[in-house]
């Protein structure tokens, strides 16, 4: 009753067994072999291409740099702030007295900062400084992309061409496959 799994099963084993092949095979058919031949001619394939070269360009370049004040008087702030400080004592009554005092000592101090930095003028000196940048430079070149070849083997002369230069002898394959 369970004879069709069995001659499935009996096919894919007779299938799976099986050689398979890429072309046409033939019972006397000599596998593949490597043999050598003599190289005759090497010429360098070469093609022109643009090369970018990066060189640095360097110059000199005058610089304005400020100078920082190495001393700076805090009497301008103290002055300010005691101002304040009175002008704010005068506002307002009980806690709200002691508040407006601080607030216009700190108010004071600021505005009498701004005004003496204000006063100062900006003192700068002239430098020199190096500046420099890259830049390409571009020249066209020579470059080798291939080799052409010329050898001989079993008395026939033969050309290729090749991504390197085989030297005296090069390794061929060779296959026998029927004429049509």
């Amino acid at each position: 009753m369970n004879k069709k799994p069995l001659s499935i099963v009996g096919m894919i084993a007779v299938l799976a067994t099986t050689p398979v092949f890429a072309g046409v095979w033939h019972e006397n058919a000599a596998p593949d072999y490597f043999d050598y031949a003599r190289v005759t001619d090497v010429y360098p394939v070469t093609r022109q291409v643009e090369v970018a070269v990066p060189q640095n360009e360097c110059w000199q370049q005058d610089v304005q740099v400020p100078v920082e004040p190495r001393y700076r008087s805090a009497t301008p702030v103290i002055v300010g702030g005691i101002v304040g400080g009175v002008v704010g004592s005068t506002m307002g009554q009980g806690r709200g007295r002691d508040v407006a005092t601080i607030a216009g000592a700190l108010l004071g101090g600021s505005i009498a900062r701004d005004i003496s930095r204000g006063q100062t003028p900006a003192q700068t000196y002239t430098t020199t400084q190096t500046r420099c940048r890259t830049v390409n430079e571009y020249r066209v070149e020579r470059r080798v992309v291939g080799y052409r070849v010329t050898y001989r083997y079993h008395g026939h002369r033969y050309v290729t061409r090749m991504d390197h230069d085989p030297g005296a002898r090069l390794r061929l394959r060779v296959s026998a496959v029927p004429a049509p």
